[in-house]
């Protein structure tokens, strides 16, 4: 299905407009009312996020959480099944759960309160139940069953019955407030972006802070989009990982300091990671067209964890897609690295030169070492952003100490 936009953006994933499940106003105000009278379930972070990226409208052209049968098409051939959304392409099951008690306790057709946080996020109207295999899940999505990898353990955490039916989202969470100026709905990014004259726009995908190869990706992005969109994950993400306010500071202090004025946006949205590698980056392109991103940036072990996926395996399943499945296109880009022999920042692509003179760079390698309080190699950070994370890790091994120390007190 191809759709026309009138401002030259991309339009939305299989729909014409962004389908929003947000109620606002008085609509808002008697749903929240109402909310208060109907059975209650906690649900997970990571549901949490998937709510408001149903509600903002992120996963258009969904209206709720997935069937059992779009389940098991979307895990084993990346495709809707059912309604008039029947075919259309769809990487990562996007499902609710809870336990078996819980579920009996629950009619088909019920309205049910979902809370997040002690809060009410939004109304399910419950139109299945059903159980699933989760090692199908996590094989087809993760590529894996092993409880190491941190998407198979959500799964294989989450509840025995999923929930399915159309939503209705009464809240953003706390993102709005938290972080005012960075959590932008797909409405506003395609707003700022027709605002700039904007009509190819390449998306940068990160939950780490940008180091040089990162910077190098988004530049090559610049010389052939109108424009770049900074988009970081602002929801959960495992342990050991920088959090999103630091990762914010510094990347704002990136763009400040190393871009051209007015050629990227920063920008964050409320999922949580699932670290699922190639279906990942899949999703990742999936929704950045409903942002109105025309284009999104592929480098080296896109979305990954640990050894689970090749380097380049996030690349390669763009080209099993047929034509029709996605607008939004992948950049796929090489290693990159600073070359000391260039001179310069390169890829494999461009340099020359022996892997002797490449400082390659990962988000990994640069965590361990501000950890560690190892030196940081030259050319592997910007000095602004690098004072940022060291200071991080100084305040965090000081409250570490400070642990340890309450700790011995309390002992004696």
């Amino acid at each position: 299905m191809n759709y026309q936009t009138t401002d030259g953006l991309v339009p939305p994933h299989g729909s014409p407009v962004l389908k929003p499940k947000l109620l606002t106003g008085q609509d808002l105000i008697n749903a929240q009312q109402r909310a208060e009278t109907l059975p209650k379930i906690n649900i997970s972070s990571r549901e949490a996020g998937d709510l408001i990226m149903l509600g903002i409208g992120g996963f258009t052209p969904l209206d709720g959480f997935m069937n059992h049968a779009d389940w098991y098409s979307v895990c084993d051939n990346m495709h809707l099944a059912t309604g008039e959304l029947q075919g259309v392409f769809f990487p990562i099951p996007i499902t609710l759960s809870t336990d078996q008690t819980t579920a009996d306790t629950l009619n088909i057709g019920d309205d049910v309160a979902l809370v997040a946080d002690g809060e009410i996020r939004g109304i399910l109207r419950l139109s299945e139940k059903y159980t699933i295999d989760k090692a199908f899940e996590c094989k087809t999505v993760f590529g894996t069953t092993d409880s190491e990898h941190p998407g198979v353990a959500m799964v294989l955490a989450q509840g025995d019955v999923n929930l399915a039916g159309d939503v209705m989202v009464l809240s953003e969470g706390d993102f709005p407030e938290k972080y005012p100026d960075i959590y932008l709905t797909p409405t506003q990014t395609r707003e700022i972006f027709a605002k700039k004259g904007w009509k190819t726009v390449s998306a940068f995908q990160t939950r780490n802070p940008m180091h040089r190869s990162h910077e190098y990706l988004a530049k090559i992005a610049v010389e052939i989009c109108d424009g770049v969109l900074i988009h970081s994950l602002l929801g959960a993400l495992k342990k050991g990982d920088i959090p999103a306010e630091v990762r914010q500071e510094a990347i704002g202090t990136l763009i400040d300091n190393y871009f051209k004025k007015d050629t990227v946006v920063q920008a964050g949205y409320p999922l949580d990671m699932r670290y699922a590698g190639p279906r990942e980056a899949l999703l990742h392109a999936l929704f950045r067209q409903n942002y109105g991103c025309s284009h999104l940036i592929v480098g080296r072990d896109h979305a990954g964890v640990g050894d689970y996926y090749g380097a380049f395996d996030a690349q390669k399943i763009f080209d099993r897609l047929s034509d029709d499945d996605l607008i939004t296109q992948p950049l796929k880009i090489d290693w990159t690295f600073y070359c000391t022999a260039c001179d310069s920042m390169a890829s494999t692509k461009t340099c020359p030169h022996d892997e002797r003179f490449h400082v390659k760079v990962s988000g990994t390698k640069l965590r361990k070492a501000l950890s560690e309080n190892q030196p940081i190699p030259e050319h592997f950070s910007r000095p602004e952003v690098l004072a940022i994370l060291q200071t991080y890790y100084q305040n965090l091994a000081e409250n570490d100490r400070h642990q340890v120390a309450l700790k011995g007190h309390s002992a004696k």
